[in-house]
Order: structure tokens, then C-alpha cells, then sequence
């Protein structure tokens, strides 16, 4: 799960206490809605719900701290601040109330838990981390703002690049998970996504799975991120299996079933990976280059399947979804080449294509072998001659060999 691209799904802090007899509701309830003015309406009212049990199988015994008399009026216009998405102005009031030595833990910790998302909201990720730490380190809010905070802080340390914070951040989750006792699906994803970038992919495919087990609606993400896991790991014949799984549960899906085929390639069953691409290839649902390219190169490397390769290539080209490269026309040449019967002037008339537009002289050179075995003596002299001229060759000196011809 990417969390840069999912802002508000870290943004789930139920901050609820009450300061001078008002309701602070916090950042979490915003996250949960997407019409921040109904939110507005409701922070409002004179009467709140009690904020929701997120974590009703937590070990942690809640500390039941309150904020201080002193610093209700800074308090509330700390969170005024942060409800209004004046970030600036939050991290100025949280920096005041983080300092004052009048503020208790939980002020601090209320004051830390803002000034992160304040400061994720701005980018500054580093802050945001810093300010969470504190938050732990007050252990002074319920068992809701307490365990986000956690959650927050392992899901950033284990998006950072260095592999160090990483680990810190695996560790972090772990503990999370055993005093939260929480099995949440998406966030079983980021600890399983984790050990997945940190190669220890025989470790990230139980997580993987009790996440799409636990989850009534898994994302396609998740299942290809676990198809991934087992084939970094070995597991070519479970990887099929879980592709032929979410294929057959979207039949219309065409992403399920380019992954199925990339599966049965990774696996070696190149008629299965055809069959797949050709099902879509019929139903006119092929419609980018590197999905015609994919095809014909199932069928390039499938033994008696020249004539599949040619028809792919042509009807890429025609429909202009296929480039006229050098690596299309050289895949054609070869075909027709190779085909039974032997199409050799369409091979040599797609090798005469190919070579111009190859980086060095060997497409050249290959165009002149073809031609001489053909009897075509002056043609694969000049072919020599525009392979020695382009450069890069191997064996400049079969080139010359034919050049020297009599």
C-alpha cells in the first residue's frame, strides 16, 4: 500500500476529549468523511457520539487522562486550527503546548498527535515521524489516538528508503499488532508489502494472505502482490495458482488475465500464456503495443508457432498498435524464415526493414547470410557492405568473406 498516495487513510486519529465542556473531535472523523462542511456541522453540535471502540481486543490499559483546565482555550484552538486545515498555524500551537510547563502528558501528547498530521499534510515526513514518536513516548491518550499513532509512524518508517528504518518500522508493526489486537486487512498489507521490499518473501506470504482472507473485498493489488511474493520465492506452481484464481473470479477483468498470462510465462507454459492473450486478442481487448509485443513473443519462444507470430505482428502493424521497429520487423523476418513452408522473400523483404533501423550491422550481416545462401550474390554483397559500414559486428570478418566473394 502506498501511503503517500493514500493520505487520508493514515489519517484516522480519534482524538475525543472534552476541553472547557467542548467536544474535540478529531482528524480521524474527517478521514472517515468526504464532505468535510457536514463535518463542520457536526463538530457543532452541543451533543457528540462517543467515539467508536476501534480497538476492543487491546492488551493496553487505557492510562484515562484528561487535559488540563490551564490549557482548554490553546487546546481547542490547536484543533480549530488543524479542523480548519490551517497547518501552520497548528504546528505553531502544538510547538507552544509541547513546551509549556504547564502542559500534562496527555496535552503533549494531544498537542504531538495533531503536529503530525499537520506536518504530513505539508510533506514534511520527517516531522511527522518525529511528532509520533512523541505521541508514544507520552503514552497518554485512549487506546484509539495511541494505537493510529503507532500505526502511522510503523507504515512511514516502512516506506523510508533506508533499510534501518525499515526494520524499525517491522518491529513497530509487530508490536502494534500485538497490543492493538487488530487484524485489519489493509493494514496487514503495508507489514506484508514491507517484507515483500526487504526480499523476505517467504515471510511476507503468510501475512498476504490472512489480509485477503480477512478481507470481504481484497484489492487486486494485494492478490498481485502475492502472486509476486511467491514467484521472488520459488512458488511458480502456488503463484499460477492464485493468478488462475483471481482470473477465473474476473472473467471480464482484463488486468486478472494479463496477470494470468504473465504467470503461466514466469512458469514456463507458454501455450497456457497464449491462450490467455489470444482470448483477449479475439475479443478485441489487446490494445497496446506491449500487450501485442507480449503475445508474439509467447508465440516466438512456443516451438511450431511461426505462423501465430506473423498473424500477431501484421495485425499490430495494420491496426498501428504495433511501431514498425527494428525488433517487430526482425521477430517477422525470422518467422517467416522459419515457417513451413519457408517464406523466404517475405523474410528477406522484412530483414531489408529491420536492418536500417538496427544499433549495429548485425541485422545487416544476417540479411547477407539469407541472401547468399539464396543465390543472391550481388544483393548480400551490398548487405556485407552495410554491415561493415554501420559498425558493431561480431565477426567483421564474415562480412568480408562475402563482400570478397567472386
Amino acid at each position: 500500500m502506498m501511503l503517500r498516495n493514500h493520505k487520508q487513510a493514515l489519517l484516522t486519529m480519534l482524538i475525543a476529549t472534552a476541553v472547557s465542556g467542548t467536544v474535540i473531535t478529531d482528524a480521524a472523523a474527517q478521514a472517515r468523511s468526504a464532505d468535510r462542511s457536514d463535518q463542520r456541522e457536526r463538530r457543532g453540535s452541543s451533543k457528540a457520539a462517543a467515539a467508536e471502540v476501534l480497538y476492543p481486543n487491546a492488551t493496553r490499559k487505557e492510562p484515562g487522562m484528561k487535559s488540563s483546565a490551564k490549557l482548554g482555550k490553546q487546546l481547542q484552538k490547536l484543533v480549530d486550527s488543524y479542523n480548519e486545515q490551517k497547518f501552520p498555524e497548528t504546528l505553531t500551537e502544538a510547538t507552544s503546548i509541547l513546551g509549556n510547563s504547564a502542559a500534562n502528558e496527555y496535552d503533549k501528547a494531544l498537542a504531538a498527535q495533531l503536529a503530525s498530521q499537520a506536518a504530513y499534510q505539508q510533506d514534511d515526513v520527517a516531522g511527522a515521524k518525529r511528532y509520533l514518536q512523541q505521541v508514544l513516548d507520552a503514552n497518554a491518550l485512549d487506546n484509539n489516538g495511541h494505537f493510529q499513532s503507532m500505526l502511522m509512524l510503523a507504515q512511514l518508517q516502512l516506506q523510508d528508503d533506508d533499510k534501518a528504518v525499515q526494520a524499525q518500522g517491522l518491529t513497530l508493526i509487530d508490536k502494534y499488532f500485538a497490543e492493538s489486537g487488530s487484524k485489519k486487512a489493509e493494514e496487514l498489507v503495508s507489514k506484508g508489502q514491507a517484507l515483500y521490499q526487504l526480499e523476505r518473501y517467504q515471510e511476507a506470504i503468510p501475512v498476504l494472505k490472512e489480509a485477503i482472507a480477512a478481507s470481504p473485498e481484497p484489492k487486486d493489488q494485494w492478490n498481485q502482490l502475492l502472486m509476486a511474493a511467491y514467484a521472488e520465492a520459488g512458488q511458480t506452481g502456488e503463484a499460477v495458482a492464485a493468478a488462475e484464481a483471481v482470473a477465473a473470479k474476473n472473467p471480464n477483468d482484463k488486468k486478472a488475465q494479463l496477470n494470468l498470462a504473465n504467470m503461466y510465462m514466469q512458469a514456463d507454459q507458454m501455450d497456457k500464456a497464449a491462450g490467455v492473450m489470444d482470448k483477449l486478442r479475439a475479443s478485441g481487448q489487446l490494445t497496446d503495443e506491449r500487450e501485442y509485443k507480449q503475445l508474439y513473443s509467447i508465440y516466438a519462444n512456443t516451438e511450431n508457432k511461426e505462423k501465430e507470430v506473423i498473424s500477431v505482428i501484421n495485425e499490430g502493424l495494420e491496426k498501428g498498435i504495433l511501431k514498425p521497429d527494428h525488433q517487430v520487423y526482425l521477430a517477422l523476418a525470422q518467422s517467416y524464415y522459419y515457417s513451413e513452408p519457408q517464406q523466404v522473400d517475405k523474410a528477406i523483404e522484412a530483414w531489408q526493414k529491420a536492418a536500417p533501423l538496427s544499433p549495429t550491422g548485425e541485422t545487416y550481416l544476417n540479411l547477407a547470410r539469407v541472401l547468399h545462401s539464396e543465390g543472391k550474390i550481388p544483393q548480400a554483397k551490398e548487405a556485407a557492405r552495410q554491415a561493415k559500414a554501420k559498425g558493431g559486428l561480431k565477426n567483421a570478418a564474415d562480412a568480408d568473406k562475402i563482400i570478397n566473394l567472386k
